[in-house]
């Protein structure tokens, strides 16, 4: 925490983008240092992603597809059959709602991720574009939570998770 307060603005603004891609979100984040604790931080993490504008979230959604990591799901155990099965998904996904899928997968076992994420991704496919829009903000909100906790960690912390 203390590394994290400290940092100057642009820095603190450059990790905090790397847990979710919303600039506003970053700004606001920045602009309200130091907090006093990580229970504060993820506090005002969770409001400000509440208070994303459509445009915020399209632009974290974009961000998201531009990460160096495979499909979600696809480093997961399964068979070939299970990830064509989730490589059209995810295609599917992309063409009707026009951005990357996101799931948090915070606490799912890897043997359960490819299932998971398959089942996620299919069932909020029959979801109307405004329905699935809250749902990939929340989504979003909870991944953003998770990279925060992480770059905020301790060296000890990070160690035990």
């Amino acid at each position: 925490m203390h590394r994290f307060n400290e940092a100057d603005a642009g820095a603190a603004e450059e990790a905090l983008l790397a847990c979710c891609g919303s600039h506003r979100w970053a700004l606001r984040l920045t602009a309200h240092r130091p907090y006093p604790d990580i229970e504060s931080l993820l506090a005002a993490a969770s409001e400000a992603s509440y208070d994303l504008r459509p445009a915020d979230l399209a632009e974290a959604l974009a961000d998201e597809s531009w990460m160096p990591q495979p499909l979600l799901g696809m480093r997961a155990p399964g068979s070939q059959a299970a990830h064509t099965a989730l490589r059209a998904a995810h295609a599917a996904y992309e063409a009707r709602f026009g951005h990357v899928f996101v799931v948090c997968l915070e606490g799912v076992a890897p043997e359960e991720m490819l299932d998971t994420v398959l089942s996620s991704i299919r069932t909020r496919l029959a979801n109307d574009p405004d329905e699935e829009r809250l749902i990939a903000a929340d989504e979003l909100r909870r991944i953003a939570l998770t990279r925060l906790e992480h770059l905020v960690a301790t060296p000890s912390e990070a160690a035990a998770r």
